[in-house]
Parts: C-alpha cells; sequence; structure tokens
C-alpha cells in the first residue's frame, strides 16, 4: 500500500507541475508584455524631451544670431553707401523700429555724407534675457571704430543694446532697439 500511495502522490504532484508551468509561464510573458510596454513609454517620453530641448536651443541660436546681426548691421554704417546700409537695418527690422528709422533714413543720409561718417560695428558678447516661440529681448555688447570730420583718426565706442525680437515669417525680425547703461 506504502507503494501505491507514493505513486498516487506522484501522479498528484506530476498533475499539479504541468498547471503551475503553464501559470508560471503566462505571468512571465505578462511580464515581459509590461516591462516592453513601459520601456517603448519611456523611449517615447524620452525622444520627445530630446527634441524639445534640441528645438529650445536652435530658437536660441536663432534669435542669438539674429540680434548679433541686427546690431552690426545698426553699428555699421558708411556714408559711400549708406543706402545699403540703412537698407540692410531695414531688412531685419519690424513694426514701430523700422518705421521710425525709415522716417529718418533721408536725414540720416544727409548728416551721414556731410560728416563723411564710417562706423565699423563688431559685436562683442550678446545674452537673451527672455524668449519664447514668437518673441524675444537680447542684450548686445558692440564695439564700432567711428570715423567722421570731426574725427578723422577715428574715436572707439562702446555700445550697450537692448532689442526686442519678434517671429515673423519665419525669422527674427528687431521690434525695437534702447541704448542701455
Amino acid at each position: 500500500m506504502a507503494a501505491r500511495r507514493t505513486d498516487g502522490m506522484s501522479r498528484a504532484r506530476i498533475n499539479r507541475t504541468p498547471v503551475s508551468g503553464a501559470r508560471m509561464s503566462r505571468a512571465r510573458t505578462v511580464g515581459l508584455v509590461v516591462a516592453t510596454v513601459l520601456t517603448t513609454v519611456l523611449a517615447i517620453w524620452l525622444s520627445l524631451q530630446l527634441h524639445e530641448q534640441r528645438g529650445a536651443e536652435q530658437r536660441r541660436q536663432d534669435i542669438l544670431a539674429a540680434a548679433r546681426q541686427s546690431a552690426l548691421n545698426f553699428t555699421s554704417l558708411d556714408y559711400r553707401h549708406y543706402d545699403r546700409d540703412s537698407g540692410n537695418v531695414l531688412e531685419g527690422a519690424t513694426g514701430d523700429f523700422k518705421k521710425q528709422f525709415a522716417a529718418q533714413t533721408r536725414q540720416l543720409t544727409e548728416l551721414v555724407a556731410r560728416n563723411k561718417s564710417v562706423s565699423e560695428g563688431q559685436v562683442l558678447d550678446a545674452g537673451i534675457v527672455r524668449s519664447d516661440g514668437r518673441s524675444a529681448r537680447v542684450l548686445v555688447v558692440a564695439d564700432s571704430e567711428v570715423t567722421n570730420t570731426a574725427v578723422p583718426k577715428g574715436e572707439a565706442r562702446t555700445y550697450r543694446l537692448q532689442l526686442d525680437l519678434v517671429r515673423q515669417g519665419g525669422r527674427w525680425l528687431t521690434s525695437d532697439v534702447e541704448f542701455v547703461g
């Protein structure tokens, strides 16, 4: 009888083992599916974060490049081709700043020609004060070497400019310029 009992117990163990194995196999499958889903969600989230970060860095670089160019155009003027130089300022301008500069262009052309003024600008540094997808404020430090009839040997000038920029037509344009500090 003991042998039968042992056989009966063996059968019971044998019968339980496949059921337990199937449950464990199902649990492993569910665990792998959950881990795969979590890994995929995490990868997508990290990709989106990286994409946003790259977009923000590109916007930052675009804003700084536009501000630097605007400041360079504003501080580099030559009486011999003032129409071209003032056109460069106007090309990167918009809004009230563009209107005001355009309104003064005729008077400035005469003044610059009469004084034989030449200003060669150089941007030393620029930093963004604030920005979003549509507007930005940038501080720019620029030097220029100015020569004219009053200072024929030249005079160094340093400018600290605050430029407000807006995004229009896929470009960053200067909407206001202020001399600061």
